[in-house]
């Protein structure tokens, strides 16, 4: 009887599990302290590091087992409290910045912008008509 390889690619099963926890490459990247590009680099290898899959694991609150030993094609699904306490079916979005508040600071730092050029073009015709009045 010939006994069945199980091919578990790492970086295939951090891309799946990824995304089912609906998070963005930057956004697991930054949790583990790489950059984007290092994650996608991850995400197409077979096999990781232990220290890198201990990181993503732990990012994605999932065993490290669960991305080394996960099969090609193997569904995924969870049950609530499958690995501990706290598990739940639940998508746990953690991003690091409150997407709204960047779309204020935005639109603040552009209202800035534009009183500073309005106060310079003020202070432009300002100088003209002082120099218009001395020519007179």
């Amino acid at each position: 009887m010939e006994a069945a390889i199980k091919k578990s690619n790492h970086g295939a099963n951090v891309r799946r599990w990824r995304e089912w926890r609906n998070i963005n490459q930057d956004v697991l990247a930054e949790q583990i302290g790489v950059s984007q590009a290092t994650l996608s680099s991850y995400e197409k290898k077979e096999k990781l590091e232990q220290d890198v899959l201990d990181k993503v694991a732990k990012a994605l609150d999932i065993p490290v087992e669960a991305i080394t030993e996960l099969e090609q094609g193997t569904a995924i699904n969870i049950f609530s409290g499958t690995w501990n306490d706290n598990a739940s079916n639940s998508v746990n979005y953690n991003p690091t910045f409150n997407p709204l508040d960047k779309v204020v600071q935005l639109y603040d730092e552009k209202i800035a912008l534009y009183e500073r050029m309005l106060k310079e073009k003020e202070e432009a015709i300002s100088l003209l008509h002082e120099v218009l009045r001395d020519k007179k």
